[in-house]
């Protein structure tokens, strides 16, 4: 089968439990006990068929690394349970809008530089599911 080629918009806590747990489950097998995954394998696809193949963020910590090391930088602070090796993405530049709240907005220095182009990235990288992980209210950017 195919790969699902995973775009993420949002390179916070909870996509950074994601990354840590798709790396750390890749090699699970259908039947296998997973603490928070329901089914090892869904429709065919195993947890190693998750490919990700776009990030996309505003924080000057996280756009233009890795995503392997953007998923680690403040102000996240998930509990790390994997080290997970280079991505081979590279956290691009997103647009802000009102997807920056008041609080974040005090701890967070928007990344320098133009919004990529977001659209082409996508078609570019065959990607098939984006994840978005914008905050709560955060429509416009969205």
């Amino acid at each position: 089968m195919p790969k699902v080629r995973v775009g993420l918009i949002g390179i916070g806590n909870c996509c950074s439990s994601l990354v840590q747990g798709v790396h750390y489950y890749r090699n699970a097998k259908s039947g296998d006990s997973i603490p928070g995954v329901m089914h090892a394998n869904l429709g065919g696809y195993n947890i190693s068929d998750i490919e990700f193949t776009v990030a996309i963020d505003i924080d000057k910590n996280k756009v233009g690394k890795d995503l392997s090391q953007a998923i680690g930088c403040p102000p996240n602070n998930t509990f790390v349970f994997t080290d997970v090796p280079k991505t081979g993405v590279k956290v691009l530049r997103g647009m802000t809008h009102d997807g920056l709240g008041y609080y974040l907005s005090q701890i967070i220095e928007k990344a320098p530089g133009p919004t990529a182009d977001i659209v082409r990235a996508l078609k570019e990288t065959k990607t098939d599911v984006v994840v978005n992980f914008l905050p709560v209210g955060s429509e416009e950017v969205t």
